[in-house]
């Protein structure tokens, strides 16, 4: 049986809330008056493309709210963009006792555009745990495609069944699971995330 050496985590959903979800966007419709259908296929047109930085954040908000003139600035919506983000502290205290023990290589896989990804790497200090970021932006390839699964792969050295992956989507865990990544679903519950690390890893939490 091959050992597991290398663990990837996604960021929004498990370690800390979603950057731009559904949920946020149909608050900022709210707050900003925004006309909620519209606004809301605009960003499905564009979502991919922002995902994986062919588009920059003034660019995007151009397209999805800038095309009319507004009663409030860039900057008031980018803000408001940033401040969704929150930690779900369990979890990321499972990472952390991961981190120190540096029995496992760890690294996430997650889709966000760049001004949201790097705001959240530092904002949450997830430097402090994790040894690379495979992001959509970076890496141009987003889940639930397998080509961002391999490159991380490749990136890393690593075979795939040495690999488990981390995701609170069941498309995501499937597309990984096709490349032969372990994987492991969140379901938003982080004891029983501790316990499914102890059973795939032989992992013995500390809480």
């Amino acid at each position: 049986m091959v050992e597991i050496t290398t663990v990837f985590w996604d960021i929004g959903g498990v370690l800390l809330t979603n950057g731009w979800d559904r949920s946020s966007r149909l608050k900022a419709s709210e707050v900003f008056g925004l006309e909620r259908e519209e606004f809301e296929a605009r960003h499905q047109a564009e979502e991919n493309a922002f995902d994986r930085a062919l588009l920059t954040l003034d660019q995007y908000l151009d397209r999805v709210i800038f095309h009319k003139s507004r009663p409030f600035s860039r900057e008031e919506i980018s803000e408001f963009i940033f401040a969704q983000s929150q930690p779900h502290p369990e979890v990321i205290a499972i990472v952390d006792e991961m981190a120190r023990e540096r029995r496992y290589f760890l690294a996430t896989v997650n889709n966000e555009p760049l001004e949201l990804n790097l705001r959240r790497i530092e904002k949450f200090g997830l430097k402090r745990y994790f040894c690379a970021f495979f992001s959509s932006c970076f890496l141009g390839l987003s889940k639930p495609d397998p080509a961002i699964y391999r490159s991380a792969l490749q990136i890393t050295q690593r075979t795939p069944g040495e690999c488990l992956f981390i995701d609170d989507r069941p498309a995501n865990l499937e597309s990984a699971g096709h490349v032969g990544i372990l994987t492991c679903h969140h379901n938003g519950n982080a004891q029983d995330l501790r316990a499914k690390l102890s059973d795939l890893l032989a992992w013995h939490t500390q809480k």
